[in-house]
């Protein structure tokens, strides 16, 4: 028989170098978290212009989205929510995609469903929490938002049915309640398309300035001792039982601890090192007005089109779409155009030329992150796959890799985030 793979050391002393690989939300979270523990930590960064995902989402730390997307109800209503009908679901190259749809499939069994949404529901519970840490850890408390959010429809019919769904669901920590006839008022004083209900959720919470929340979490990584270099880790090599990065200029790069962060580039660098993390870039759209009237309301999600709508200190955010494609497939132009009608036929006040972005979510077939440490190298550690949640869960998936790296029992059970169930 093959035995079983040691269990990687536990290292936490302040001689002890970490190189996470990826700043964004997730890797700067991972990076002071780990930095606090005492060890060294390098961030490597090659997003200097701060296009990535985690700069460009709606801002919302949605502690509601309980229910994995890898689910048979899902599955139902995708007919209904295909692009080409309309909707915010959109499939490219879809033959390229299949190893990934046969994987998402079999997440969809009600068992394997109904296990993700226990160690999701444990995994948000402590969401809001740990952002609320962090956010006082970085002198930046004023980022959060603790406003909750709504969500509304165009037509009674579809606002029964949507309550009625929201109302059945599970959760989470979060609660609702009806929207009201105040706030809806105030909602619709601001729209030229009708509202017909809408609810209120409390739990949830908003980032205020998402570039302010990179310069701020930067600046206390940089402050504490930490080095940020802008480099793209171009492949992770193995050594026996360790690993070391290899940067697009060649140079070789050791550390005690490797923590991979790489968003959606994280799957080919796992690969690689023959861990399995089928990954597929799960892209969103979005058009940023700087000029606009609109009022200081929470995120409003516009359910009948799919759209979020945030306002932040730099502007008002319209974003929207589902779309599953390679990592550098040229982004699809109609998407902004119909993300520009849904602004139009509201009758949102906003002026100008909005400024349009897309990115990719990293995500699994069973809608988890990846969160843990190598079974098969001493020094390989990982923090990815957070498909729609990476800003919502950052905070708590830096101090449960801190944890882990510690060797300490984490706040939340993290055997459901190991990679190892893609083995």
């Amino acid at each position: 028989m093959t035995p079983p793979p040691r269990r990687a050391a536990r290292m936490t002393s302040s001689s002890a170098s970490v190189l996470v690989v990826g700043g964004g939300v997730v890797g700067r979270a991972c990076a002071l978290a780990l930095q606090r523990d005492g060890w060294q930590v390098a961030l490597l960064d090659p997003d200097a212009g701060g296009v990535a995902s985690s700069w460009g989402n709606a801002g919302h730390i949605a502690t509601e989205q309980v229910q994995p997307l890898a689910s048979l109800a899902t599955l139902r209503s995708a007919p209904r929510r295909w692009h080409a009908f309309g909707g915010p679901l959109d499939l490219r190259e879809p033959l390229h995609r299949l190893p990934w749809v046969m994987r998402y499939l079999r997440a969809c069994v009600p068992s394997r469903f109904d296990a993700g949404r226990t160690a999701l529901r444990g995994l948000l519970a402590d969401a809001l929490p740990a952002w609320r840490r962090l956010a006082q850890s970085i002198n930046a408390p004023e980022l959060l938002h603790e406003q909750g959010h709504w969500v509304c429809w165009e037509s009674a019919s579809g606002a029964r049915r949507g309550e009625a769904a929201w109302r059945g669901a599970d959760i989470g920590t979060t609660t609702l309640s009806a929207l009201g006839d105040a706030r809806r008022a105030t909602l619709q004083s601001h729209l030229a398309a009708p509202i017909a209900g809408g609810i209120a959720f409390d739990g949830t919470a908003q980032i205020a300035d998402l570039p302010a929340l990179a310069q701020r979490l930067g600046a206390a990584f940089a402050q504490a001792g930490g080095i940020q270099r802008s480099l793209r880790v171009q492949s992770l090599r193995r050594e026996g039982r360790r690993v070391h990065a290899i940067a697009d200029d060649g140079t070789r790069l050791d550390a005690d601890l490797v923590l991979v962060c790489a968003g959606v580039r994280s799957g080919a660098l796992m690969d690689a090192l023959g861990v399995r993390a089928p990954l597929v870039a799960e892209r969103g759209y979005h058009l940023h007005w700087a000029a606009h009237d609109w009022p200081a309301l929470p995120p409003v999600v516009f359910e009948d089109r799919s759209m979020i709508l945030t306002r932040f200190a730099g502007g008002l955010r319209a974003a929207g779409f589902v779309e599953y494609a390679g990592i550098d497939t040229p982004p699809d132009l109609r998407k902004w155009a119909r993300l520009r009608e849904h602004v139009e036929q509201l009758g949102i006040p906003v002026r100008g030329e909005p400024v349009p972005w897309f990115g990719a979510r990293p995500t699994l077939p069973d809608y988890l992150p990846a969160l843990g440490r190598s079974e098969c190298f001493d020094n390989l550690a990982y923090a990815f796959g957070h498909q729609h949640l990476g800003l919502t869960l950052a905070a708590i998936s830096g101090e449960l890799l801190a944890d882990l790296c510690a060797g300490r029992p984490g706040a939340v059970a993290s055997a459901a985030f190991d990679l190892g169930r893609f083995a």
